[in-house]
């Protein structure tokens, strides 16, 4: 009987794939090298490989596949399931991925971007399971979003909704690299919050930081530990620039949930303690607020949770 869900979260450098029953329980899960260079029909034949793999693993075959999820990075044509194009994936250009998945495994895939992937998996698994109106950040070399209304995954006239890292928080701000300025990317995203303490470094500032040859996010939270102005400066800036982040999203979507995710989430409460402190200070005081900011709860399977949920969704609602 085709009972299991197979969840894909491509990545530029690795894919991971898991392998679930009907209630969203891991059974198994693996990776493989994305090996862009490849071209499209190899890297394919690596995730039916990485699939199989783990369905032998498991007692199982390919027709024990009731569906499959994957997630990419875009941009992507998500209703028609092409890849468009990717500066990390030069030979993806026009690719036909969901039907080359279709075509290789012989079931239903859905197919969604990564962010709203991972932001399903936690609304079905994760830090959201027990809303219904969730917003959803993930914090890495951008800001990624993801917004769920009454149960369902908003996804706009061509799947590209919620791309909210580029709401201008501060006008005539930081110049951000899509070409505005004031963008709550451009001070908030992992990348930023290190470009910020290199160029507060080379514009004289005084901080331990100065003494490394490179600086990452990583490293300005852990300055911030040891008492550095500057990190503290920086990070302030960065929970400024996501608390207001949350309250334009709180009038917006009105969620009950909002859920950070992305590497700077192991930060921990030198994140989350300011952006909540800020966010009580912006918010309008007509009515006491109960929107609850919280860190995401899947970590690193929150892809491929979220590939399999949607999977499950796309065979609940009819073919794809």
């Amino acid at each position: 009987m085709a009972d299991l869900l197979i969840g894909i979260d491509f990545g530029g450098t690795h894919i991971k794939v898991g392998c679930f029953d009907e209630a969203l329980r891991l059974h198994k899960r693996g990776s493989v090298a994305t090996e862009v260079d490849m071209g499209p029909t190899l890297v394919v034949d690596h995730i039916v490989g990485a699939i199989t793999a783990l369905l032998d693993c498991t007692g199982h075959k390919l027709g024990d596949i009731r569906a499959a999820g994957i997630g990419i990075p875009g941009p992507a044509d998500y209703q028609a399931g092409i890849l468009i194009n990717s500066t990390h994936m030069p030979g993806f250009r026009n690719t036909p991925l969901r039907q080359m998945l279709i075509d290789r495994l012989h079931c239903p895939v859905a197919f969604n971007s990564d962010t709203n992937v991972a932001c399903f998996g936690e609304f079905t698994a994760g830090a959201g399971e027990d809303v219904d109106d969730m917003v959803f950040f993930t914090l890495g070399t951008g800001i990624g979003c993801g917004i769920i209304s009454h149960g369902k995954l908003i996804q706009g006239a061509t799947g590209s909704a919620a791309g909210v890292g580029h709401v201008i928080v501060y006008p005539e701000g930081e110049p951000c690299n899509c070409g505005q300025r004031g963008c709550a990317e451009a001070y908030a995203s992992a990348a930023n919050t290190a470009r910020r303490a290199r160029a507060a470094i080379e514009a004289g500032a005084t901080s331990s930081l100065a003494s490394l040859e490179e600086i990452s996010c990583k490293d300005v939270y852990q300055h911030l530990a040891r008492g550095d102005a500057l990190a503290r400066r920086i990070t302030d800036d960065t929970a400024g620039a996501l608390a207001l982040l949350c309250v334009n999203m709180l009038h917006v979507t009105d969620p009950a949930r909002i859920v950070f995710a992305g590497g700077m989430i192991g930060a921990g409460p030198a994140l989350l303690t300011p952006i909540r402190e800020r966010f009580d200070q912006l918010i309008w005081r007509i009515r006491r607020e109960t929107v609850e900011i919280v860190f995401a709860s899947l970590g690193p399977d929150a892809g491929i949770t979220g590939a399999a949920a949607m999977a499950r969704e796309a065979t609940q609602e009819g073919p794809s």
